[in-house]
């Protein structure tokens, strides 16, 4: 178990049990209000530098090829930039007496377990009280649809569909990288989430200089959507039968793995039309049910907090795993 812990260095990737580790913690703690407040959390420095990249490069009097060109760029620099801080920290680290414990620390920035659930939990408290604004406004500060006209149903879907995508880009995808690729795989993989979140749009002033941060954030996230599908999935043959049979309707070839889960999990209908920037989208929906209510928000909260418990022990048992190998006499 010892070498499990003490195998970090700057070559050496973070084993599970330290991927656990992180994991734990950030859920614990998440990163404190009082904290961001004096120290904003890193995802805000990546996003402004995004931010101030597409205000230089992403001009409208360029040309179409000019700007896809510029967007490449954007996604190598702020990517490639992240990879060797991470590397670089963790090359720092390794030289530590107790480096471990500061890897288990950087790991956390990059998860987002606590952070979520504290989200939608403060879409439901509302929503449960009957307060229909104040759900309004909590759901609308973790979706990009318009907010003003949903009824009490409207935003409980809002919410499960936030919950269920952001669980493999806040949680799995994170987990996966930072287990594949040490610190600098999982910094590498924020910025480039960021980016799509920013900049991968399919709007005119997005189309040129997105299209790379949003083809990029695919491939990243194929294996681990597919991981937070089946997690959310777990025991449930409805939500695989679901999940199997909807996801594929997605416009984006992962983010409806976890979500057509989710819906399949709760016997609810997630999907379907919305309104943003005040234009209506036609939506695939996912699932045979109705519209989800506040205690279908409930169960959801509780079968995201199940699969990160269930990702927590894939963690523990493989890393039981490898420790068995290293030790087990030949």
């Amino acid at each position: 178990m010892a070498e499990a812990w003490t195998a970090i260095g700057p070559t050496a990737w973070p084993t599970p049990w330290i991927v656990l580790a992180a994991a734990v913690a950030e859920a614990a703690v998440g990163y404190p209000d009082a904290l961001h407040r004096r120290l904003p959390h890193p995802v805000v420095w990546l996003g402004g530098a995004i931010s101030t990249l597409e205000r230089w490069w992403n001009r409208p009097e360029r040309p179409p090829p000019a700007r896809r060109l510029l967007g490449v760029a954007t996604v190598v620099l702020v990517t490639g930039a992240a990879w060797v801080a991470g590397f670089a920290l963790q090359s720092a680290c390794a030289r530590l007496p107790f480096g471990v414990v500061a890897v288990v620390a950087a790991g956390t920035l990059g998860l987002a377990q606590r952070s979520l659930y504290d989200h939608v939990a403060a879409v439901l408290r509302p929503l449960a009280a009957g307060d229909l604004d104040r759900a309004r406004a909590a759901v609308g500060r973790i979706v990009g649809r318009d907010v003003a006209a949903l009824d009490d149903r409207g935003v409980a879907a809002a919410a499960l569909e936030s919950l269920a995508e952001s669980f493999n880009d806040g949680v799995i995808a994170p987990m996966f990288w930072l287990a594949l690729g040490g610190l600098g795989g999982l910094f590498a993989y924020k910025a480039l989430n960021t980016a799509d979140s920013l900049i991968g749009h399919k709007e005119p002033r997005w189309r040129d200089f997105g299209w790379a941060a949003a083809r990029a954030d695919d491939v990243f996230n194929l294996i681990p959507a597919r991981l937070a599908g089946a997690l959310i999935a777990a025991a449930s043959p409805a939500a695989w039968r679901t999940m199997l049979r909807d996801a594929g309707k997605h416009a984006s070839p992962n983010a409806g793995w976890p979500e057509a889960a989710m819906a399949g999990a709760l016997g609810v209908r997630l999907g379907g039309a919305a309104t943003y920037d005040g234009v209506r989208h036609d939506r695939p929906a996912f699932g045979d049910g109705g519209e989800p209510a506040a205690e279908d928000l409930r169960a959801g909260l509780r079968r995201y907090a199940w699969a990160c418990a269930a990702a927590w022990a894939i963690l523990a048992a493989t890393g039981a795993a490898m420790s068995l190998e290293t030790t087990w006499p030949r």
